[in-house]
């Protein structure tokens, strides 16, 4: 049985599904639905997929283990799909983003947050656009990243590459990371760092760390260490610990991060949805495995939707932010977002 022809089958049947890809492995993992049912879950109690909206107030889409046909296989995939296609940057929002991070900066200044995470999207049109092979050139250009194709009739079709873990839970174990700054790749991991990006990576780790210690037993934080995400560099720390609350608690207390949304969360989140002017839908939301056994443990491995587009025909949504702060310089801003989107762009 192999995995591409069960995604084209699916696809021509209008079934949900999800492949993916976990970062460093060979082996690609589908989720083949067997109705055209949407399961949606609150508490995060199911075993499945999970795939989360940026705001909670929206329900999470399910695709259940027991409704579902699992497959999995190695990945052995031809090198010469590694193309990339020379799309112009779409200066059309350049001006409405610049003006948005000013609105964020102001606002920090005013004492509202300390950071918010803005972003924006871009749309691409691809002829003929062949979704199984855009799919193969991800797995193939974004090894370390979580990499998936979403799909439900009612809802859309989704794919990404993602570098950054919400959360791995085994029984009562849990780790997850605190991921901020942003730097292009060029052919070095030993960087130097802006006191802007240093700043961003601790607010995010001391939040995390403050928020994980009221709901658990022991919280340990690594060493902070350059990682490379496709062509992009990022400042990451590990956080790990036992938990002494139920999975549902664990991932509410984590989703929205700082990394995607802001601190102090409320205020920042706020400001998002009445300024960023557009629906994030599943962009910077979670998605992944849930309440799998594995090894007789309960398993959930769950990651932040980001590197992501939204497909529709021969069109591609490409959804892209950045974390600002008082130091943050608005036209260097909409540089990031420019690097970022090509992580998805090199791929259609």
């Amino acid at each position: 049985m192999n995995i591409f022809s069960e995604i084209e089958k699916a696809l021509e049947n209008d079934l949900p599904f999800v492949v993916y890809n976990k970062p460093n492995t060979t082996t690609i993992k589908g989720l083949f639905q067997k109705n055209k049912e949407l399961y949606t879950s609150k508490d995060y109690n199911e075993s499945g997929f999970i795939f989360a909206p940026f705001d909670d107030a929206n329900p999470s889409v399910l695709i259940p283990e027991n409704q579902s046909l699992f497959i999995q296989e190695k990945i052995d995939l031809d090198n010469n799909l590694i193309t990339s296609n020379n799309f112009d940057i779409d200066y059309s929002s350049k001006q409405n983003h610049i003006e948005l991070v000013q609105k964020g900066i102001d606002a920090i200044k005013n004492n509202l947050f300390k950071k918010v995470v803005l972003s924006r999207r871009e749309k691409v049109e691809v002829s003929n656009l062949n979704i199984v092979e855009t799919f193969k050139k991800l797995l193939l250009n974004y090894p370390t990243a979580f990499v998936y194709l979403w799909f439900h009739p009612k809802v859309g079709m989704w794919l990404g590459a993602t570098p950054e873990t919400l959360v791995k839970i085994k029984d009562d174990e849990f780790s997850t990371m605190s991921l901020a700054g942003t730097q292009v790749f060029k052919n070095a991991t030993k960087v130097t760092w802006q006191p802007k990006e240093i700043e961003e990576q601790q607010f995010v780790t001391d939040y995390i760390t403050e928020k994980l210690s009221n709901i658990c037993n022991t919280v340990n934080i690594s060493e902070t260490e350059t990682i490379k995400a496709g062509n992009l560099l990022h400042l990451r720390t590990i956080i790990s610990g036992q938990k002494k609350v139920n999975n549902a608690t664990l991932i509410k207390t984590l989703h929205p991060t700082p990394a995607v949304c802001g601190l102090p969360l409320e205020p920042s989140k706020d400001f998002i949805l009445k300024h960023e002017n557009y629906n994030r839908e599943f962009y910077t939301g979670f998605l992944g495995e849930l309440n799998l056994q594995n090894e007789s443990k309960n398993t959930s491995e769950l990651f932040v939707n980001l590197r992501c587009m939204k497909i529709n025909n021969n069109s591609a949504t490409i959804f892209i932010g950045g974390g600002i702060t008082k130091d943050s310089n608005p036209k260097k801003e909409w540089e990031e977002t420019v690097a970022k989107s090509n992580t998805m762009k090199n791929i259609l």
